[in-house]
């Protein structure tokens, strides 16, 4: 039995599916790989943390569950972009250039999407339809997941991420929240525990 509210293919979440596909820190030996899913996913569950703690034990106006999708698809682009290292992306040369790459794919993207649900959307794809402080928590949800990254493969023995987890710490300390030092202090020192000393509640 056809739909009379059929409307026409798209191939928007066919696109996000392959995220799985895309290895983060590509320049870099990894001790365990990560993928920009994967990335996603992890911003996330953090972005809702920062957004909770925000809301409830600071008094900020904000919604965590509007916070935590803008996160799921904060890296939408790298669909058709793929992951773009940070040493390219960040170069003084570069960073004009991929700021508007990025703009470009995601209007290209946001454009598959069916014009009934385009408006919603866009409101989460596009980062210029962020609230600031929606686009400062994910920003802070991204760095603090590159951070926790970094550190875990440095607890696997692995020095590739020495100067990474360097430069990133020093970014969370120069951009740093009091939600996300109330979520370093709270949470962060469970990061570095075996799930043995984490069961027990050590």
């Amino acid at each position: 039995m056809s739909s009379s509210l059929s409307a026409p293919r798209s191939p928007f979440y066919a696109h996000l599916s392959r995220l799985r596909f895309i290895r983060r820190w590509g320049l870099m030996r990894n001790a365990v790989e990560e993928d920009v899913a994967q990335h996603s996913w992890e911003v996330a569950v953090l972005a809702h943390a920062l957004a909770v703690i925000a809301r409830d034990v600071f008094g900020q106006s904000v919604d965590p569950n509007a916070v935590a999708t803008r996160a799921l698809f904060h890296d939408a682009t790298e669909a058709i972009t793929g992951d773009l290292p940070t040493p390219v992306k960040y170069s003084p040369a570069m960073r004009h250039a991929t700021s508007h790459l990025e703009d470009e794919v995601c209007a290209e993207m946001v454009h598959q999407i069916p014009e009934a649900i385009r408006p919603a959307m866009a409101a989460v794809m596009d980062h210029a339809q962020w609230p600031d402080l929606d686009a400062r928590l994910v920003k802070s949800a991204d760095r603090l997941s590159a951070w926790l990254k970094c550190r875990a493969e440095l607890r696997y023995g692995n020095r590739e991420f020495e100067q990474a987890e360097a430069q990133v710490r020093r970014k969370l300390d120069e951009t740093m929240t009091p939600e996300l030092q109330y979520f370093l202090d709270t949470f962060g020192p469970a990061y570095d525990m075996t799930l043995d000393s984490m069961m027990k509640g050590e």
